[in-house]
């Protein structure tokens, strides 16, 4: 392992704000996100030992502050990955809005730092910037923004962002406020990372570029005299067995045409976003080069943006390759599955307690409190315990 990877790892759960389903890119198979789904998965995040969920944001999502709001209070130990927006929102009204959530959740509130990479989408956001600029107010509005949460009494003046007297009258529950996470894989994204982020995404790409990306970014904060954790986002695809897995991952894709992935293709094309090109990259628009590594498949991308690629197998392969990432230094896995309510129990019982987590599920005192597991025999006795294999 490298020598910042930690020994036990934190694994994200993903709420579908933008739609679920049995299948991509058909309204075959869909189901309805209501607040009743999105309880259930996020009450069976909690309950299955998952350390947070990742909420999207974006037009095609419902919005993930009132989604955190609603769901922070019948849970009790998830934390919730909500997205700020620099140039959608002012830094002022960004901090109030995480010390509030952060009070109201009891410090289970996370920030993912989200800049945009869609310009048609900004437009209509009302976001007429360039990439560099976008950048360039995203660096001025985490400067606000955490000066104020630090309990600063602000006055700033930069190219983009200009507050007098700004200032927090309700402070975070967590120190400094909540944790920053950020995506990005420009050079001026890489820049924002290395010296105001506390944790550093990346989408789910092959491990030679993953690590080539992660000593990128490594190195530019040690210049700054900074020690970043570090986070992937992935789609997994488990079962029992490998051909199982790899079965469900092409029924996953098994109602789109050539037309549907084409038009989801111009849709990433037309984005000014690195992160997205990569992805994009991975498969080109193929069909015939999804597998691009050891059980790592591109074929979610070919119509879902941003986070396209799934680790596809059996458990103890899907746990093999997390370690993996795991010894490039990464330390917080944000998962997903379709659908999400069944595959984050599977990826649970499946996978998870193959993993060296750092928050442990209540497995031993369910065990003992609770039961039976599995249906008893004969109406006359509950079945032995569990083999756990690897």
């Amino acid at each position: 392992m490298t020598e910042s990877a930690k020994e036990r790892i934190n694994v994200f759960w993903f709420l579908p704000t933008h739609g679920d389903g049995r299948y991509l890119g058909t309204a075959q198979g869909g189901r309805p996100v209501d607040l009743p789904y999105l309880q259930q998965v996020a009450l069976a995040a909690d309950n299955l030992g998952y350390y947070g969920v990742l909420i999207p944001t974006g037009k095609s999502c419902e919005d993930s502050w009132l989604v955190a709001a609603a769901l922070a209070p019948i849970t009790r130990r998830l934390r919730y990955l909500v997205a700020v927006r620099p140039g959608l929102q002012p830094p002022s009204l960004a901090a109030r809005m995480a010390a509030t959530l952060d009070r109201l959740s009891d410090g289970r509130l996370l920030i993912n730092v989200v800049t945009g990479g869609d310009p048609v989408e900004n437009k209509g956001d009302g976001i007429f910037l360039s990439h560099a600029e976008r950048y360039e107010v995203t660096q001025e509005f985490l400067t606000v923004y955490q000066r104020l949460l630090q309990g600063e009494k602000v006055d700033f003046s930069g190219k983009h962002i200009r507050v007098e007297g700004a200032e927090l009258l309700f402070p975070p529950v967590q120190e400094n406020g909540p944790p920053l996470y950020f995506g990005g894989s420009s050079p001026e994204a890489i820049d924002i990372a290395a010296g105001q982020i506390d944790t550093y995404l990346t989408w789910g790409e092959p491990l030679a570029q993953v690590a080539e990306k992660l000593a990128a970014v490594r190195q530019r904060a040690e210049r700054q005299g900074r020690k970043l954790s570090y986070g992937i986002r992935l789609h997994v695809i488990v079962r029992e067995t490998e051909d199982e897995a790899w079965a469900a991952a092409e029924r996953l894709i098994a109602h789109l045409d050539d037309d549907t992935i084409a038009a989801a293709q111009q849709i990433f094309a037309r984005m000014d976003s690195t992160g997205q090109r990569r992805m994009s990259e991975l498969h080109g628009g193929s069909r015939e080069s999804l597998r691009i590594g050891p059980n790592l498949w591109a074929g979610v991308g070919l119509v879902r943006g941003g986070a396209g690629t799934a680790l596809v197998g059996n458990p103890q392969q899907v746990a093999a390759r997390i370690r993996e990432y795991q010894a490039l230094g990464i330390d917080n896995f944000i998962l997903s599955g379709y659908p999400h309510l069944e595959e984050a129990h599977r990826f649970a019982e499946l996978v998870m307690p193959l993993l060296p987590l750092a928050q442990p599920a209540h497995q031993t005192a369910r065990t003992i409190n609770t039961g039976p597991f599995g249906e008893t025999i004969g109406g006359d006795r509950r079945p032995g315990p569990a083999q756990r294999e690897g």
